[in-house]
């Protein structure tokens, strides 16, 4: 039996989707799985860089589909870019898959699970849907597309059919599972299995060795963090809003890492406010990231309410590696805000109420000993609950499952069936 991950990025990509899928397939190909990944010859951050159109990492094959390179800037050239993923991955699926192989299909492009679905049950393989991010309703949660519209209910429709073509649905959350059990799905196919992060890769570090920390300039500062994509699903006007209110605080500094398609709005906003106490950093490289995510003393998370169902945001579990508090904006009973207050580790404000966040920001500032425990209790669930090790080991109890059930099938079909 051959594990096969499909999804538009991976390693040595940095962003959410391909680090969880990356780590995932390595971990099972350490613990004797064969596997494979599909995923395109691109960065998600850099359409100009092209990777190796197949290699071996780790003992992994990664096979990398042609599929064009408009980028992320607009919508069409983006749309074109899943299309061609699509039609790549599509053929691949019908030349290589074998009778018996478990095929993840993740989220990423959208709806990637209904094209593959016919190839995957023509070649007598098995399709694992693997919802980071649950598609059209993200995009109708969004105002990108009408819930009403033919389209929309076409792409709900088509989702619906390959979920129940999959052997198994996974969900980051239960939010998410009880929305599609309750449209219809089978509750017997729906599981729940936690995001996480790797604990040995990113993990606390002090301010005093931390080098980023001292080139930036931040030493002496109480550091708000933000890292990850600038994307339409998170709020920064509730952050902007804090900044603006501690601006003349000179020693609490924003430090805003990464990029995506908010990233220039916020930048023109703390251009036309003169935020000084507002800097941007690009995404560091994986070898960089325990630095990275250890120069706040703690971060701001945020997800649009309206989204709860559909996404959750996979930059909270790295948080949580790095030992620090978290300051979720968004829904007070959503599933980071629950996880923060039964854990105490940080708090939680709704949009648009950024005199709180400034608040809450002020009282870890003057309370180090409070906050530096709210960091040990996020490392703490970590390593309890949101483990790498408890993640891989969930994973791979599912996999034996469909070996043994692969194994019975093929020696059954061998003997016939038993007397």
């Amino acid at each position: 039996m051959k594990i096969v991950f499909a999804n538009r990025y991976f390693f040595p990509d940095q962003s959410a989707t391909s680090r969880m899928v990356s780590g995932l397939a390595f971990a099972l190909k350490r613990r004797g799985f064969e596997v494979t990944a599909i995923a395109s010859r691109t960065l998600h951050d850099n359409a100009n860089v092209t990777l190796p159109d197949e290699e071996s990492v780790g003992g992994l094959c990664v096979t990398r589909l042609w599929a064009t390179r408009f980028g992320r800037s607009n919508i069409l050239g983006r749309a074109i870019d899943y299309l061609t993923f699509h039609i790549s991955a599509f053929l691949w699926c019908l030349w290589n898959l074998k009778r018996g192989d478990i095929c993840v299909v993740c989220t990423d492009p959208p709806l990637l699970s209904v094209t593959t679905a016919l190839p995957i049950r023509w070649r007598g393989a098995k399709m694992v849907n693997w919802v980071m991010d649950l598609f059209p309703e993200v995009a109708m949660e969004l105002g990108m597309l009408s819930s009403k519209s033919l389209p929309g209910t076409l792409s709900r429709i088509m989702r619906n059919w390959s979920m129940r073509k999959s052997a198994m649905i996974v969900c980051p959350t239960a939010t998410m599972a009880s929305y599609l059990t309750g449209h219809g799905l089978e509750d017997d196919r729906v599981f729940v299995m936690h995001h996480w992060s790797d604990g040995d890769e990113i993990y606390p570090v002090s301010p005093a060795s931390n080098s980023l920390r001292t080139r930036w300039g931040l030493q002496d500062k109480f550091v708000v963090g933000y890292s990850g994509n600038f994307g339409r699903a998170h709020d920064f006007s509730t952050l902007l809003e804090a900044a603006v209110l501690l601006s003349h605080n000179e020693d609490i500094q924003f430090l805003l890492i990464g990029g995506g398609q908010q990233r220039a709005h916020v930048e023109e906003v703390v251009r036309n406010r003169e935020l000084k106490n507002v800097i941007f950093k690009p995404l560091q490289p994986s070898e960089n990231i325990a630095e990275s995510l250890s120069t706040a003393d703690a971060h701001i998370v945020s997800l649009i309410p309206r989204l709860e169902h559909c996404i959750v945001p996979s930059k909270f579990y790295g948080v949580l590696a790095a030992g620090r508090p978290t300051l979720f904006v968004g829904d007070s009973n959503g599933e980071v805000a629950r996880v923060v207050a039964s854990a105490d580790c940080g708090a939680a404000v709704k949009i648009g109420e950024g005199q709180r966040l400034a608040n809450c920001i002020v009282q870890m500032k003057d309370s180090p000993d409070r906050c530096a425990q709210m960091g040990l209790n996020a490392r703490q669930v970590l390593d309890t609950v949101f483990s790498r090790e408890n993640a891989v080991g969930a994973w791979s109890d599912v996999m034996h499952k469909f070996r043994q059930q692969s194994a019975a099938t093929s020696e059954s079909s061998v003997y016939g069936p038993a007397e």
